[in-house]
């Protein structure tokens, strides 16, 4: 056999391993793809709630995805991917916020409403909706740290406690009691505002 023979042979050749690393590669990327399409708008809400900013929060998913692309191997250890997701996206956040040292605000009512549902709302009632939205969150922006996590968690994100309690490591207990006060401060602080007109 001479030397190009052998070369083209080798080169035909496909071993059973390299067709199990290619079916392996197309798998993890088919999981990614479906967490993607599954919890993006998740992630989104989650970030979107902290940083108060799109193009913060877009970011925010984007790196939370590549630190799943990274650590893809273990993705089949996870149990609860969506609380596994929120909380790498959470962690992102929290940490952004840290450097930052600050949380920009949006007063731009064109930002708020538009992630409010606007069918069959006149102009008047969107502009009204997305006033009383930046009105709530103004209030759970007063409250303590703590409460505030949680109750963002609980009322933006629909995670129940044990959720929230994986999310910021923390015990159930401790979840239950935070959001109860969170409810009791905000009520408060509703009914303070009310009174004021």
């Amino acid at each position: 056999m001479s030397a190009s023979q052998a070369v083209f042979s080798g080169w035909m050749e496909i071993t059973d391993s390299t067709v199990l690393d290619q079916s392996r590669h197309y798998a993890d990327e088919e999981r990614l793809v479906a967490l993607v399409n599954q919890y993006a708008s998740t992630l989104y809400r989650v970030a979107y709630s902290v940083l108060r900013n799109p193009a913060d929060a877009e970011d925010a998913v984007q790196e939370a995805f590549v630190r799943v692309l990274r650590h893809r191997d273990t993705l089949g250890e996870v149990r609860d991917q969506r609380v596994w997701l929120i909380r790498i996206v959470w962690n992102i956040v929290l940490d952004r916020k840290r450097r930052a040292k600050t949380r920009p605000e949006t007063d731009d009512v064109s930002e708020l409403a538009r992630v409010l549902p606007s069918d069959g709302l006149s102009a008047e009632q969107i502009a009204a909706a997305a006033q009383h939205y930046a009105h709530v969150l103004a209030c759970v922006e007063q409250l303590p740290i703590k409460e505030r996590e949680v109750l963002m968690l609980s009322a933006f994100e629909e995670l129940n406690s044990v959720e929230i309690a994986s999310v910021l490591k923390i015990t159930e207990s401790s979840v239950r009691s935070r959001l109860f006060r969170a409810r009791n401060l905000i009520a408060d602080l509703l009914q303070h505002t009310r009174s004021l007109r």
